[in-house]
């Protein structure tokens, strides 16, 4: 169990900094899941002390899946810490987590990459574009210290969020899920009919009463009644065995290439 240990503003920056290693050891089984439980460590081993066992089973917990935006999953750990202080179930903390990972990761990554990376860009390229050398080093700077503003500052508001709130957050926590179910719901639905690319190339010849004879595209046929229906199966199916045979990224992985290759040469799939 963890001590009565009093997390310090202290605590809350050296753990959003280490947001910046949150990508090592990034690998198809747990994502971010070791790098989530580096930014953890140092205060988790004030927490536990010299309690080694309790410390290496609230780090096992930790590396579990996790994936989100990394200069916004400050925010995050702030609130893991201090629901961890305030004695807050595990479950409870787990769920908090798992919500807030995936619109925080939209968020951060809308920020970053569409937003920030362009207005820096576009600014650094117009004085390169005027021969001046400061161009790159002004968007270099420019991301860098936004991104590190926006460390520091989601990792604070965490914690005063986490100091002031939790209870409210608890009773809301079903409400959160849901709201964020739903939304990962939507992104995933336009993923899948917009980059699962699966096309029928079975045709066959149909002859016309008149006589004349015309090729008819399975593909065409089942556009014309359901669009994008192999898309969205086959990702039904990845979706049933992540879930119900808890088969991992690497065996997805080597099944849709070995059953894209097959029916591929077989002739069905285009």
């Amino acid at each position: 169990m963890a001590s009565n240990y009093q997390i310090t503003k202290g605590d809350i920056v050296k753990t959003s900094l280490r947001s910046y290693f949150l990508q090592n050891g990034f690998n198809y089984g747990n994502y971010q899941g070791l790098g989530y439980a580096n930014m953890l460590y140092p205060t988790l081993r004030k927490m536990y002390k010299d309690d080694d066992d309790a410390l290496q089973a609230a780090l096992k917990d930790n590396i579990e899946f996790f994936n989100s935006n990394i200069h916004f999953t400050p925010f995050i750990t702030s609130l893991h810490l201090v629901m961890l202080q305030n004695k807050t179930p595990g479950a409870e903390i787990r769920n908090i987590k798992m919500a807030l990972m995936g619109p925080l990761a939209g968020i951060g990554d809308s920020l970053s990459q569409f937003c920030l990376a362009p207005l820096f860009g576009t600014i650094g390229a117009s004085l390169a574009a005027d021969g001046l050398m400061l161009g790159p080093l002004f968007f270099w700077l420019g991301m860098n210290i936004t991104l590190l503003i926006i460390k520091l500052l989601t990792g604070n508001l965490g914690y005063k969020l986490g100091t002031s709130v939790i209870s409210t957050l608890s009773e809301k926590m079903a409400q959160i899920s849901n709201v964020a179910s739903m939304i990962g719901v939507a992104v995933i639905s336009g993923l899948a009919v917009n980059f699962v690319k699966i096309n029928c190339a079975l045709q066959y010849v149909s002859t016309m009463p008149t006589g004349e004879q015309s090729v008819v595209s399975i593909q065409s046929m089942m556009d014309a009644i359901a669009p994008k229906l192999l898309p969205v199966l086959y990702t039904a199916l990845m979706f049933y065995l992540i879930k119900k045979k808890k088969w991992t990224t690497y065996k997805l992985v080597i099944l849709t290439i070995i059953v894209g290759v097959v029916l591929s040469v077989l002739g069905i799939l285009a």
